[in-house]
This record gives C-alpha cells, structure tokens and sequence, in this order.
C-alpha cells in the first residue's frame, strides 16, 4: 500500500485562501453605508433577474459578493431560520448578530474541510436601528457584520464594502463620507466612487454606472415593522438627477 502525499494544514489553508481570493476578485462590489434614515445598501449589478442585496427579515438584510448560487442558498436559508425563530419565540431575537453567527458556523465549517471546496463568497448581514436608539460609537444602534470565506466575521462602522476591489473603495470612502448624508448624497458619493473605480480599469469596453446598472436597497428606520425597501429605476434616477 502506497503512503499518501502529505500536505501540512497551513499549506491547505493557504490554499483555499488564494483559491477564494481569485474568485471573489472578479465580483462585482457592494457597498453599505449608513445615511441620515438608516442603511443604504448599493452593488454593482447590471443583471435584473439576479439580486445581490435582499431582505431577510424584518430589520435584516444581506448583502453578497462571489458565486451566486452559493450566497442564494445561505439567503434562502438565512430566511427559513429566520421565520422559524420568529415563530417560534419573538420577532425581537432574530437579529443580525445572531444570523451571523449562524452564518458564520456554516461558512467556516465549509472551510475547515479537508476535502471540501471553500464557498466563493463574502456576505454582509445589515441591520437598522430604532428611531433615537444611540450606541457609544454613535451609529444610532445600525449594525454591519462582514462575514468572509472562512467564517471570519467582523463589526463594521459607517460603511463597508466586499467584491474584488472593495480596498480600493474603501480608501475613497475613508476619504469622501461624512456622518448624516442624506439618501440622495450617499447615492451619489456610491456611483461615483464606482465609476472612479472604473475608469482605472485598462479595458475597451465603453462601460459607465449608471441607474440601469447598479441595484440599490435600504433599511429606513422610520417606516412600520418591515425596514427593507429595493429603488427602482426610476427612484435611482431621480435620486442621481
């Protein structure tokens, strides 16, 4: 009997790093920032029957970046657990922490196996605050959780973003946002970071942002129970006009 190749855990790892790493750098961004009224929530998309971004429940949504099938079974699933322990206890437990964790488990335990391919995707999960609620960072209680391949997952404050060139976004936006935008300036200070994006991209293709090619969501404090709004098109437009 032959000994089997020995491949030292770190090396796996490594692996499964860069094996994610180029998968997700060919996706399409998404951006959450928080505005005056909540969470505004913008991704790259020029597909309309695909969503990157969707509400999962009341005050929860989830943003995601990679392969699709992958981010729309965790959705489906996000929303299934979501409804039952709503159900079952009270719509007041399910919160974007909890979804995390649940989220965080699956995805890590997908990782950590030796003979399984890592899931291509990185996850937002979104929550808004009360009306009036204050934390000690001042965010008005909003929560953004960045979940990563690997089931890492970290607190976000003011904005974040995931897809391939989500560091480069991120340095225009440590740059250009301020506290209290209103929805129509987040919007803009969004698509335009987009296109600056864009335009360093060495490419023919005539490619421009524009109403028709982003897909854009928020969590609005001040409306009834259900917070998750899509624009559609023509909301976009005006709010870019």
């Amino acid at each position: 009997m032959s000994t089997p190749y020995y491949v030292s855990p770190d090396q796996i790892r490594q692996d499964k790093e860069d094996f994610v790493r180029r998968g997700i750098a060919q996706a399409k961004e998404v951006v959450v920032l928080e505005y005056r009224d909540g969470l505004l929530m913008v991704a790259e998309n020029p597909r309309k029957t695909i969503y990157k971004i969707s509400e999962i429940y009341d005050r929860i949504a989830l943003a995601a970046a990679g392969r699709i099938a992958e981010y729309e079974a965790l959705r489906v699933a996000g929303i299934r657990e979501s409804e039952i322990k709503g159900f079952r206890y009270y719509r007041e437990d399910v919160t974007a922490k909890w979804l995390t964790n649940l989220y965080s488990q699956h995805m890590g335990a997908v990782a950590q196996a030796w003979d399984a391919k890592p899931l291509e995707i990185e996850l937002l999960v979104c929550e808004v605050g009360m009306v009036g609620a204050e934390t000690s960072s001042g965010l008005q209680g909003n929560q953004i959780y960045h979940i990563a391949f690997d089931g890492i997952y970290s607190e976000e404050e003011k904005y974040a973003v995931i897809g391939g060139r989500a560091t480069e976004i991120t340095e225009i936006l440590e740059q250009h946002y301020t506290d209290g935008l209103e929805m129509s300036a987040a919007l803009r200070l969004v698509t335009e970071t987009f296109q600056a994006v864009e335009a360093d991209v060495d490419t023919d293709d005539d490619y421009e942002i524009t109403p028709h090619t982003i897909e854009v969501a928020c969590l609005e404090q001040g409306t009834e129970r259900r917070k998750f709004r899509r624009l559609s098109t023509e909301e976009v437009t005006d709010l870019l006009s």
